[in-house]
C-alpha cells in the first residue's frame, strides 16, 4: 500500500494508493498543500483515480476542485453534498476500486449531513465524524447530534477494534489512533446512552472556525480561495490607519462603532478599549440585532488583519456601506504599546 499523511496545523489530508498498479486517491486535501499533493503524484508516478472530501468542510479551504482539473480526477463527495463541483456522489456501501484496493463508503452523518468515512483493509480515514479522543461538532451547518450517536455506537464503532483510525484533525500532533482505544478513552464515548450524548454535544460551546463563513461558502460553492477572497476584499473597502485609531483612544471619542470579530477568549484577554464583540462566525446571525443602524460607521478588527478584511466586506455586501477596517490587527497594537483592555466591554 502507497501511503503518506500530510499535516497542515491541525488538519490531516491522505495520499493513498495500490502499490502494484499506482492507482491512488487523495482525501480531504488543503488549499495550502496543492503543490505538495501534486509533487507526491508526479515523483511516485501515480495515477489518481478520485479526490475525495469526507464532508463540506467548515474549518479549511478544500483543493479538491482545483486537484481534479489537475489531475483529470473526478471529485468524490456524497450525494447530499451542495457542493457542484461533486463529479462523482456516492452512498452508503459504494465501494472505490482503486487498483487493488476497495475503499468502502460509509454515510456517517452528524456532524454534517454529508459526512462520510472510507474503510480500507486495516483502516479506516474518518473525516470528522470520529476524532482521535473526541469527535465532529454538530452545532455547525446540518449538524445533528443524533445522526452524529448513530454514526458512531451504530457504525464506526461495530469496526474490527484493531481498525487504525485516521481523521481529517488532530491538534495535538498524533497521527492515527484505533477503534479498540477510542472506544476505550475518547471522553466522548463514554456517553454511551443517546440521551447522555446527544445532551453533552448541545453542551459544549466551542468557538467558531476562524474562517467558517468563507470557507463554508468556498467549499459548497468551489469558488475562491482564501487568498483570492482577500483579495477582492481589500480592494472593495477602506482602511483606518493603526495611530489615527490610536488618536481616538486617546480623545475618548471614537466616532465609530469598533468591532471586534475574534472569538470571546482573545477578546476578553485584551481588545481596543471602547470595542464592541461580535465573532466572525456570528456575524450574518447577528448583525440586525446588534448593529441595527447601518449608516454607522464601523470600524472592524481582528487578530492579524485578515478576518477583519472580510468581516468588513460581508457587512458591506449585508448594507452597511460604512464598515471599514483597521490596517493591521490587534497583534500589531499590542507590539505598538497602544492601550488594551481587558474583559468584558
Amino acid at each position: 500500500m502507497i501511503f503518506e499523511q500530510i499535516v497542515d496545523g491541525g488538519c490531516q489530508s491522505y495520499i493513498l494508493g495500490c502499490q502494484g498498479t499506482r492507482s491512488a486517491v487523495i482525501i480531504d486535501p488543503s488549499q495550502h498543500h496543492l503543490d505538495h499533493y501534486l509533487g507526491v503524484v508526479a515523483r511516485e508516478g501515480l495515477r489518481i483515480r478520485y479526490v475525495i472530501d469526507t464532508h463540506t468542510h467548515a474549518d479549511h479551504f478544500s483543493a479538491s476542485r482545483e486537484l481534479g482539473k489537475a489531475l483529470h480526477a473526478p471529485v468524490v463527495m456524497h450525494r447530499l453534498s451542495p457542493a457542484p463541483h461533486a463529479d462523482f456522489r456516492v452512498v452508503d456501501g459504494d465501494i472505490l476500486r482503486v487498483g487493488e484496493l476497495r475503499l468502502r463508503a460509509l454515510h456517517t452523518p452528524g456532524h454534517t449531513r454529508d459526512s462520510l468515512c472510507f474503510a480500507t483493509e486495516d483502516r479506516v480515514f474518518t473525516g470528522d465524524t470520529l476524532l482521535i479522543g473526541g469527535t465532529g461538532r454538530t452545532d455547525l451547518p446540518t449538524g445533528d447530534p443524533e445522526a452524529l450517536y448513530d454514526s458512531l455506537f451504530g457504525t464506526l464503532l461495530k469496526l474490527p477494534p484493531e481498525t487504525l483510525v485516521y481523521p481529517a484533525h488532530d491538534y495535538k500532533g498524533r497521527s492515527h489512533s484505533t477503534i479498540a482505544t477510542e472506544i476505550e478513552s475518547n471522553p466522548r464515548l463514554q456517553m454511551r446512552e443517546r440521551a447522555d450524548f446527544v445532551d453533552m454535544m448541545q453542551h459544549l460551546n466551542l468557538a467558531a472556525p476562524t474562517h467558517l463563513t468563507e470557507a463554508l461558502r468556498t467549499n459548497m460553492s468551489g469558488g475562491k480561495t482564501v487568498e483570492q477572497l482577500l483579495a477582492n476584499a481589500s480592494a472593495s473597502i477602506s482602511f483606518i490607519a493603526m495611530e489615527d485609531l490610536a488618536a481616538r483612544v486617546a480623545s475618548g471619542d471614537l466616532g465609530m462603532i469598533v468591532l471586534d470579530v475574534r472569538e470571546k477568549d482573545a477578546f476578553l484577554a485584551g481588545h481596543v478599549p471602547g470595542a464592541a464583540h461580535l465573532p466572525r462566525g456570528q456575524l450574518e446571525l447577528r448583525v440586525n440585532k446588534d448593529l441595527p443602524d447601518p449608516t454607522r460607521r464601523i470600524l472592524v478588527i481582528c487578530e492579524f488583519g485578515y478576518i477583519s478584511t472580510l468581516a468588513a466586506a460581508t457587512l458591506r455586501e449585508l448594507g452597511f456601506t460604512q464598515a471599514i477596517a483597521l490596517d493591521g490587527g490587534m497583534k500589531g497594537w499590542r507590539e505598538a504599546g497602544l492601550p488594551v483592555a481587558v474583559g468584558a466591554a
